[in-house]
């Protein structure tokens, strides 16, 4: 009897706690964003924009010998460039403070290779200052990238342009400019340039002579908020190509890897045909930034103003970007006198108004839904969550459940053909594959399917779905789901 007794309250004490864990939030699965991480994430869009002397001699790198007085862009409006940026949707501005060319935009003590040396604003210039105020103004969010490469100074390869120009150059930007969302890093290992004359080429090892370690912190220590980008993040790393397309499956969670066996990953040394996929259970956090210049190039050119990408590729990118759960960093290039071209102002423009259209209706809002399975049959796991308009709030299903399904009853027939899916990130990024079907010809038909949900998945499909019933199946997953957003919309027919 006591034996019997004691199997019973070790049950009841089964039951409890099996009640209390379905109460629960889901224990967090694998890397998990930081505050910061998710701030990048929610913007999805911003631009990053080249202008230098470069842009006076139509070339796309500088050599570091143009002279600071062929820099004088007369009509230069930082106001009217944020209003295209902001038309086409984008969130923020990464601006180029100092390019390879080695020419610092802003009146920096660190090398007399500055703006203060041009006529523009009769030699009172800071177009750091201007970007960043005009950010400010209309409500987008600043960041700054400064090449690592310098091919004007003469001290390039050398310890002193490391201790006592970039570095002081990076302290200088971080403490003077407001409050950076990201702070942009590359591999520019060096090579021919001008070097204060000696017109040679220059070769480092970007793994130990940038000091990357001691660049995070300054970050950190400066701008605490600021989700740092290079090839290999620490919070956001390169998607591994110039088109803006990230891989068909794309893992937030990232594990470099060094092309040469016992040497250490660093900006510009990684196994690049990683960095589009990412690496599933990687030991951090590190999702994709999916680069892509607006034009051919990343300056401007004259011969490219008939090239400037249209909206509809535009939207093809963004699907291929912002669509597989990276940002998307979209190149923007004034011509010499300061300004966009119109046929830049003109297609960002339509980008925008199309994405507007896109998104503005989704048709399962109001719908019903009925889950397999809702976590401890608990309210706050509801799958309403999935049609409100926070992107933390999900549906989660018990520890055991899986491969759950649910499906949306639409209060009428609904045109659609694109579907999104987000989980809550904060939880880690669980699912691996999923489907959806459709209801059409009284069955159930396949129409879509994606792999790596993350932070946003958009599948657009080949061609539009009419129906009032939609179903979703989570056919991989190795825990259970905390699935934030299912969302059906429709791109504008014409």
């Amino acid at each position: 009897m006591q034996q019997f007794k004691q199997l019973l309250a070790g049950f009841i004490c089964m039951l409890f706690l099996q009640h209390l864990q379905a109460q629960n939030d889901p224990a967090p699965y694998g890397a998990i964003p930081t505050a910061r991480q998710l701030q990048w994430q929610e913007k999805e869009m911003y631009v990053i924009m080249h202008f230098t002397p470069t842009t006076f001699q139509n070339k796309e790198w500088g050599f570091g010998d143009a002279d600071p007085s062929i820099f004088n862009p007369t009509n230069f409006n930082a106001d009217k460039i944020f209003a295209a940026i902001k038309d086409g949707g984008f969130k923020g501005l990464t601006f180029v403070a100092k390019h390879h060319d080695g020419f610092a935009l802003w009146p920096t003590k660190t090398t007399p290779y500055n703006i203060s040396k041009s006529p523009f604003r009769n030699g009172k210039g800071d177009l750091v200052k201007e970007m960043m105020e005009g950010a400010k103004k209309s409500g987008l969010a600043f960041g700054i990238y400064c090449s690592p490469w310098d091919r004007n100074n003469p001290n390039y390869s050398k310890p002193a342009y490391v201790n006592e120009v970039y570095h002081p150059q990076l302290k200088e930007l971080y403490s003077n400019y407001g409050q950076l969302f990201t702070v942009f890093f590359d591999g520019a290992n060096g090579g021919d340039g001008y070097y204060g004359g000696a017109n040679e080429k220059r070769s480092i090892d970007a793994s130990d002579y940038y000091d990357f370690e001691k660049i995070w912190s300054i970050v950190r220590a400066k701008q605490p908020n600021a989700a740092i980008f290079s090839d290999i993040g620490p919070d956001v790393r390169w998607v591994g190509n110039e088109k803006g397309i990230a891989g068909k499956t794309s893992w937030a969670t990232f594990t470099p890897i060094s092309p040469v066996p016992g040497k250490k990953s660093s900006p510009g040394f990684v196994k690049e045909d990683i960095l589009p996929i990412g690496t599933r259970n990687g030991n951090a956090w590190v999702p994709a930034e999916c680069d892509v210049p607006l034009r051919p190039g990343w300056f401007y050119h004259a011969d490219q103003d008939e090239k400037v990408k249209s909206p509809e590729t535009l939207l093809a990118i963004y699907y291929v970007s912002v669509g597989r759960g990276a940002c998307l960093d979209l190149g923007i290039a004034p011509m010499p006198s300061g300004e966009l071209h119109p046929n830049d102002i003109n297609n960002l423009k339509i980008f925008g108004d199309l994405l507007k259209r896109t998104f503005a209706i989704n048709v399962a809002e109001n719908a019903s839904i009925t889950a397999s399975n809702i976590r401890g049959n608990n309210k706050k796991f509801s799958p309403k969550n999935l049609i409100d308009k926070d992107r933390y709030s999900y549906w989660a299903t018990d520890d055991s459940v899986t491969n759950p399904e649910l499906v949306l009853q639409l209060k009428t027939v609904s045109k659609f053909n694109v579907i999104r899916l987000r989980e809550n990130i904060k939880l880690g990024q669980r699912i691996e594959e999923v489907a959806v079907d459709a209801w059409l010809n009284n069955q159930w038909e396949e129409v879509g399917n994606a792999t790596s949900i993350g932070g946003n998945r958009l599948i657009r499909l080949t061609r539009y779905i009419n129906t009032d019933k939609v179903r979703l199946r989570i056919t991989k997953s190795p825990v259970s789901i905390a699935l934030s957003d299912f969302a059906l919309f429709a791109e504008p027919s014409n």
